[in-house]
């Protein structure tokens, strides 16, 4: 409950409150048993003395009434002026605000399942976050720089400025409740606690690692890393294939990132036993076959219209929205 509280962009607030309502229980509590009011006149006399309005005392104070009194005036007068420079400066100077930003963002991520966390938010992190907002795919950011979201020419809606190997920014980020992570932290050795620890808190998580050295592969997928991407050998293999085959790299970088309602390259898993010449995918959908994965993890490619799908296949298939929808039903 404390906790809830103090995430709260209203809790510097609620503080202030509390503690003016402690000086009001404080003085009616203390006239009372120093002048034997009643509950009544103890807090008529509470009022007027905090708000010094002067207003006539209920009866002649004796001498421990008066100092009672003068210090509950100064008891007041100190936490009021306190409280008042503590609320302006919270509510003038931005903190407010971005603190309520910040707690709005946090109850939409509540809402949220089936996204993509992304630690870390350099060259490879921002790349795929340009991917799923073009494929509007939900994902949440976790970067300990604020800045780096401010050039993109396209919209964050969830960025935690956070540590990602801790337990509960991970959590906060909707963790329980995602369909993959992506670990693309500069070091090594924070991918490999960062898989550890989403490996943990969800058993059931897609887990992309970036890795730097060689040695580090076999660790990450051993730490729980679905897949293990090495930025530095792709990049040669991709200059490499430039040079041998450039149109057609070009050609399948575009397919890979040019995703939008007009075209994507898609997974879709059949739940039923049919032949790719009965589904006749083409003539029903508009969707290509690009291949198939089978349960065990093989891939058959350009797969011919004998290929029997089974439940739990998945077609590699490229076509408009509209088309893998259509095919999505024809194998649900």
């Amino acid at each position: 409950m404390l906790k809830s509280l103090q995430s709260s962009p209203f809790f510097k607030i609620y503080v202030s409150f509390f503690a003016f309502a402690l000086i009001v229980i404080s003085g009616n509590i203390g006239y009372v048993y120093i002048e034997h009011y009643n509950h009544l006149e103890a807090l008529y006399m509470t009022v007027i003395t905090l708000s010094t309005v002067g207003f006539a005392e209920v009866r002649p104070l004796s001498e421990a009434g008066r100092v009672f009194t003068i210090i509950l005036i100064a008891v007041n007068l100190s936490a009021f002026t306190y409280f008042i420079t503590y609320l302006s400066s919270y509510l003038l100077d931005g903190e407010f605000s971005t603190n309520y930003k910040l707690y709005k963002m946090k109850n939409s991520i509540n809402h949220l399942s089936g996204h993509v966390i992304i630690c870390g938010f350099g060259r490879n992190g921002q790349e795929a976050a340009s991917i799923f907002h073009n494929s509007q795919k939900d994902f949440v950011v976790i970067e300990k720089t604020a800045t780096r979201k401010d050039s993109l020419p396209f919209p964050v809606n969830y960025y935690f400025e956070d540590d990602a190997t801790r337990d509960e920014t991970l959590l906060e980020a909707g963790i329980v409740r995602a369909s993959a992570l992506i670990a693309t932290l500069p070091n090594d050795a924070d991918n490999l606690f960062l898989v550890l620890t989403a490996r943990e808190l969800n058993p059931d998580l897609k887990i992309i690692s970036r890795a730097s050295n060689d040695s580090s592969v076999r660790k990450l997928k051993t730490a729980g890393a679905s897949n293990v991407i090495m930025p530095d050998k792709i990049g040669g293999a991709h200059m490499a294939t430039l040079v041998l085959s450039p149109d057609v790299k070009e050609f399948v970088d575009l397919m890979a990132t040019n995703r939008n309602e007009h075209f994507s390259i898609e997974e879709v898993e059949s739940a039923v036993t049919i032949s790719l010449e009965e589904l006749d995918c083409w003539k029903k959908t508009g969707a290509t076959v690009l291949g198939i994965k089978i349960a065990h993890g093989d891939f058959a490619l350009n797969p011919t219209a004998k290929t029997v799908l089974r439940p739990g296949n998945r077609l590699i298939v490229m076509g408009a929205k509209e088309q893998l929808q259509k095919l999505s039903a024809l194998l649900s």
